[in-house]
């Protein structure tokens, strides 16, 4: 990947990990790792939302870089 790609697929892996950990704070659940890995993997799933390539690929990241199969 270039490096402007690059910073893009970060910037999406910050915003899916944010919107992750605060829906959780709002719901009075700990954002620790392993259920945010679980929730992205959730949300990967569920083949219903139509999501682009960056997203999907930023998602997977997620999961990976939390020390996780995707």
């Amino acid at each position: 990947m270039g490096k402007l790609n690059d910073q893009a697929l970060y910037d999406e892996m910050c915003r899916v990990v944010g919107k992750v950990v605060l829906e959780m704070r709002d719901l009075g659940q700990e954002p620790k790792h392993i259920v945010i890995a679980g929730v992205v993997r959730t949300m990967l799933a569920n083949q219903r939302i139509k999501r682009t390539a960056l997203t999907e690929t930023a998602m997977e990241e997620v999961i990976r870089a939390l020390g996780f199969n995707a």
